[in-house]
């Protein structure tokens, strides 16, 4: 999840400059084909940090990779972006 709002941020930014916005829907194609991925994500966006409804790609890219880096102590379970990394191993 971590890599596609990192990639995803990123594209847009490249596209349309550092003011540009995003929604949760914005890592998404038009379909219900990952429904699990998807509340993962809206559970992160709307319950866990509160978000609104579109906000600019710059701090959500900031939010990402603050979560991300290896000094901050957190659990998988603290944080849903990294909770599907362990999966299948």
């Amino acid at each position: 999840m971590k890599e596609k709002f990192v990639q995803v941020c990123r594209r847009k930014i490249a596209q349309k400059g550092e003011g540009v916005s995003v929604s949760f829907y914005a890592f998404f194609a038009n379909r219900n084909d990952d429904p699990e991925l998807l509340m993962e994500a809206a559970t992160w966006w709307i319950q866990t940090h509160k978000l609104d409804h579109f906000e600019r790609a710059t701090k959500i890219l900031a939010m990402v990779e603050k979560e991300a880096s290896p000094e901050q102590d957190r659990t998988p379970a603290g944080n849903p972006l990294d909770a599907r990394a362990g999966e299948g191993t």
